[in-house]
């Protein structure tokens, strides 16, 4: 079959001759070939090529956005008769089968490509190449997933667990993303039987687990040293407080998770949201970080003045590009150890998001002579907080040196509600239209917002960005 490649539709009309004729066919041709053949679910072909597959990654995983339990069948079909004995494809070069939902370049290969097309790995493969032991690289193919595990798996999802379960040893199997709702504990095990926990990169945890469940989880959570990505949400419902426990026991349960992120050679993102347990305990997560922090997102949590202030002298927290603390009532607090936080990372900081924190006029102008500094801010958000019309045109000349911004939200001013707290529109209008003009007179905004709080009735926002957005009470 040299010479002029004919169109894969027409290769498909004659699959058993093209099956037959796997060894001498173009590499060339595999991945549009390939591509034809997973989308008109032509299994024995499928199967085929897997087996006799010329380049060292198969990334699947743009190909299964629809799960199709045939076609996966088939595909791992292909990898079984990768192991067996007998099978020797002449030309078989597979190493990896990238089974993740992302973009991959190997699919957009060109026509005067060559074998070396799928030399273009993605920082997870060569970040797996280099932790595997070299026995391990040499021996087994690699199949790296991204997984959501709850109690109710589909079908697909089930099978290739299933598979997978039954293939230890003569497989490397490895999760970079995972996420974790609710599944039973039998689930959890057997997932970290197939999988090693340390080449995760990204958890999401979803739980209404107990401490003590959380506790027990922690045991694999330590093991993910590659980890650089944690979201933690919602830990609330049944953490705190826990009928039938002891003090000494929640202490004990709430140290057992917190030693684990000592464990992390990695993590630069943290999320938490609702994670009411670790009130008091932020200056043991934060201090016992092995590297600093490029995300702290803190959303609906329970904090405490003794946590604030340890942002001002946490070092792992200097070099922060993004900054969230949304819907958290800080108007109680002193914000010193803020300022001084922000101060630290003005060369850093990129994000900042103080939404539904309800700040007071007080509270904000301590923050000004920081927020002066913090030159690299390209987006923040200050809705739902209480300023006034006067301190929002003080924030206004001390931004300045925001030449980096592109999105900018700030509260509407207290001057457009009436005593009880409903929005005038006249006032609304007129406010926002002044504050634009007091900014364009400083800068040039990109793109700036005013929003009031949600109305009573409909739960919307009255927005001000190029003109007036009314919530659907006032049109």
């Amino acid at each position: 079959m040299s010479g002029q490649t004919p169109p894969t539709h027409t290769l498909l009309t004659h699959e058993a001759l093209i099956m037959s004729s796997l060894e001498e066919l173009p590499t060339v041709v595999f991945p549009a070939l390939f591509k034809e053949a997973f989308a008109g679910r032509h299994t024995n072909l499928l199967k085929a090529m897997v087996a006799a597959w010329p380049f060292p990654c198969l990334p699947v995983g743009p190909l299964m956005k629809k799960p199709n339990l045939e076609t996966l069948q088939a595909l791992l079909d292909g990898i079984d008769m990768r192991l067996t004995r007998e099978f020797h494809p002449r030309r078989a070069k597979l190493q990896v089968l990238d089974m993740r939902n992302m973009y991959h370049a190997f699919w957009n290969i060109r026509a005067d490509a060559n074998d070396s097309d799928c030399k273009s790995k993605t920082l997870d493969e060569k970040q797996l190449v280099k932790v595997l032991p070299r026995y391990a690289r040499r021996q087994r193919l690699k199949v790296i997933v991204n997984l959501s595990i709850s109690s109710h798996f589909n079908k697909s999802k089930a099978y290739f667990l299933n598979w997978a379960k039954q293939r230890i040893g003569s497989l490397y199997f490895c999760c970079i993303k995972m996420r974790i709702w609710d599944p039973p504990d039998q689930v959890i095990r057997d997932i970290f039987n197939v999988f090693d926990p340390e080449h995760i990169t990204e958890l999401e945890l979803n739980t209404d687990w107990t401490l003590l469940q959380l506790a027990h989880f922690a045991s694999y959570f330590g093991h993910m040293k590659n980890l650089q990505k944690v979201f933690l949400a919602p830990l609330h419902k049944n953490t705190s407080p826990i009928i039938n426990i002891t003090n000494a026991t929640e202490a004990k349960c709430v140290h057992k998770i917190i030693s684990q992120f000592s464990q992390f050679n990695c993590l630069q993102h943290i999320f938490m949201k609702h994670v009411h347990f670790l009130r008091d305990y932020m200056n043991q997560v934060l201090g016992c970080l092995m590297t600093p922090l490029e995300t702290l997102s803190i959303t609906q949590c329970l904090i405490s003045q003794r946590d604030f202030d340890l942002f001002s002298c946490s070092q792992n927290l200097f070099k922060l590009k993004h900054l969230e603390i949304r819907g958290m009532i800080l108007y109680a607090l002193d914000l010193m150890p803020l300022r001084v936080l922000l101060e630290k990372v003005a060369d850093t900081l990129e994000i900042l998001d103080f939404q539904w924190c309800r700040m007071k006029d007080s509270q904000i102008n301590a923050l000004l002579p920081a927020l002066s500094q913090c030159t690299q801010l390209n987006q923040i958000n200050f809705y739902n907080n209480d300023f006034s019309m006067c301190t929002l045109k003080a924030l206004f000349q001390h931004t300045a040196n925001w030449s980096k911004m592109n999105v900018e939200q700030y509260p509407a001013p207290l001057q457009c509600y009436s005593e009880l707290g409903h929005v005038s529109v006249e006032r609304f209008v007129q406010l926002c239209q002044e504050l634009m003009y007091t900014l364009r007179a400083i800068r040039q905004p990109k793109s700036i917002s005013f929003a009031t709080d949600n109305c009573q009735k409909c739960g919307k926002p009255c927005v001000y960005d190029q003109g007036p957005i009314l919530c659907s009470c006032f049109q």
